[in-house]
């Protein structure tokens, strides 16, 4: 089935305890087609870079199926950038310097190849960004997954609660679950957040794992406990690659299968903490990804002993 991701490509310099990279390869278009494409091979992308992107990063991204005819290119132009210094304890940040450049006056327009895919995964762009990639399309896809932010609820609330009536899924943290709903218990901010239109909610909580809803069904999927993680940048976008490139192989949207699926983004979130920017994504084997969804799987398994 085909997947069209809609977000950022871009460089990042990041900073953490473990070490620095300048100049690498991030934005959230590129980590969520890169877990993607582990599942589904129909991947399409929208976004814009400068004519400093590398050529070799575009040819690799090419070679795991994804379709650039949707990606433009501004000649003599530079393209976004991101610098960030992570704490200590990986799950608080800085940013440095935020660098629009392209993205700054950024008009999406979908090839007409592109107008019936039948899953769409917005990333973190602005809600009417979003909202007009919805618009442009021939017909509903089956599901229609959406990432936000805090600062998008602080400066464009009315524009974000139009495009949440035009979605399937919800992916946001808790932070952003709270703020959106004005609910601190994660389940009255869930139920608030499903009357504002999306029937499914996935709540991310870093290293303390993930929460599905969908109406009064409520799944948990830990996070997988890692020896060493270098790098959170990503996390999130290579989660919902995962989750969205899950479901689109295996074309089933019941309830039982979004657990599966938030296993499998929880999985390929895992990998891309390992390293610096996306090298921890490139050149994953079947075998990897098996073997990691296998620990998932043994982290929460047990035989519940009902006769005490």
């Amino acid at each position: 089935m085909s997947l069209l991701a809609v977000g950022t490509v871009a460089f990042d310099d990041i900073e953490t305890p473990f070490g620095r990279a300048e100049m690498v390869v991030g934005g959230a278009a590129t980590y969520i087609t890169l877990a993607a494409s582990y599942f589904t091979k129909d991947l399409k992308i929208v976004s814009v870079i400068g004519d400093d992107f590398p050529e070799e990063e575009l040819d690799y991204l090419r070679s795991r199926g994804v379709n650039l005819e949707g990606l433009q290119v501004r000649k003599g132009e530079r393209s976004f950038f991101w610098s960030g210094r992570y704490h200590n304890n990986l799950n608080d940040r800085d940013t440095l310097d935020t660098q629009l450049n392209v993205l700054g006056d950024f008009d999406p327009v979908l090839p007409e190849s592109y107008r019936n895919v039948d899953y769409l995964m917005l990333g973190n762009l602005t809600p009417a960004i979003q909202k007009k990639v919805i618009q442009q399309l021939n017909r509903r896809p089956k599901l229609i997954a959406l990432d936000t932010m805090n600062f998008w609820m602080n400066t464009a609330m009315e524009s974000l609660l139009e495009v949440l009536k035009m979605i399937d899924v919800l992916v946001i943290n808790d932070e952003e679950a709270r703020q959106l709903s004005g609910e601190h218990s994660l389940v009255k901010a869930a139920d608030a957040i499903h009357h504002m239109g999306p029937k499914y909610l996935v709540i991310k909580k870093g290293e303390h794992g993930a929460l599905l809803f969908e109406g009064g069904n409520i799944f948990f999927a830990p996070a997988l406990p890692l020896a060493e993680v270098f790098d959170p940048t990503g996390a999130g976008d290579t989660f919902a690659g995962g989750f969205i490139g899950y479901l689109a192989k295996t074309e089933d949207l019941s309830f039982e299968n979004m657990k599966r699926a938030v296993i499998y983004g929880s999985a390929m979130a895992s990998f891309c903490v390992e390293k610096f920017s996306i090298e921890r994504l490139k050149g994953l084997s079947n075998k990897e990804i098996k073997e990691r969804i296998a620990a998932f799987v043994e982290l929460v398994n047990f035989d519940a002993d009902l006769e005490f």
